[in-house]
């Protein structure tokens, strides 16, 4: 996939000195995005697709098939965000909600997201981006500061049922009060480095916890698991071609491109449920 797409205005120098917090700590959290009734209204959509189809809970390249979360992905004041720390040429990787029922023991472990996703290099950040409030007590995400800087990790697939993670795979050892509660309200949003440890604990509250998760990659990287990953220039230009080019939901649930999104949601499976 190469070619070019929009461009926005060169970083505010507040995202260059939030950049500089990122490459001390590994994330970024709290950060406004949208309105209150911006974030109402994305995450009415959201539901209102799930009453239509059911659980959207993981369902990979969801920006293919639905407007709300292409829109949400490609936010202008997003996209600033994530070029002040991967650079100018910006791919969307991956789009999917992360939902939490009203007291779930789902659960995340402490775990790196690079670890089975097969890449080459660590130029890529993640979005977090709350639709309902991400509490303690609904189990928000918890990062531990600088831990990106260790690299790669050991990790341990287990057969814990309540872990959302594919692999239900976990670091060991990690001292819990290391972890910062990254705590946001609809609207805001988390960033972190592939190889920040992270970890989230089960909804005990009244609410769904839902919560919109965006990778964004430089295109320099490269999948060393097979030649047909997939993903969507965005911003800058793509000089390297590693990737099969995604196309961007038009409307909601356009038959041909549910069709693709299908073929799209199993191959990302295949790639991170693989060592």
């Amino acid at each position: 996939m190469t070619g070019r797409s929009s461009e926005i205005a060169p970083p505010h120098d507040e995202w260059r000195d939030a950049a500089a917090r990122y490459a001390q700590d590994g994330f970024l959290s709290r950060i406004d995005i949208l309105k209150r009734e911006e974030a109402d209204d994305h995450r009415a959509r959201m539901e209102a697709v799930e009453a239509q189809i059911g659980s959207l809970h993981y369902k990979n390249k969801i920006h293919t098939i639905l407007r709300s979360p292409y829109e949400l992905a490609t936010h202008p004041l997003v996209l600033d965000i994530v070029r002040a720390l991967i650079g100018p040429d910006i791919l969307i990787y991956n789009v999917f909600y992360i939902v939490k029922e009203a007291g779930s023991l789902s659960h995340v472990s402490w775990h790196q997201d690079l670890t089975y996703w097969g890449f080459d290099r660590d130029n890529l950040v993640s979005m977090w981006l709350a639709l309902s409030p991400a509490t303690p007590e609904s189990g928000c995400m918890r990062m531990v500061p600088g831990s990106h800087v260790r690299g790669p990790l050991e990790h341990s697939p287990t057969d814990d049922v309540t872990n959302i993670l594919t692999q239900g795979q976990a670091v060991s050892g990690v001292v819990e009060q290391h972890g910062v509660m990254c705590a946001l309200q609809p609207g805001q949003a988390s960033f972190h480095h592939g190889w920040t440890l992270h970890s989230s604990r089960p909804n005990t509250s009244a609410d769904r916890r839902i919560g919109l998760s965006v990778n964004y990659l430089a295109p320099s990287m490269c999948q060393t698991k097979h030649d047909r990953d997939s993903a969507m220039l965005v911003l800058g230009e793509d000089r390297f071609g590693h990737f099969q080019a995604d196309m961007p939901a038009q409307t909601d649930l356009e038959p041909d491109a549910v069709e693709r999104h299908g073929v799209l949601d199993r191959r990302h499976l295949e790639i991170v449920g693989t060592e």
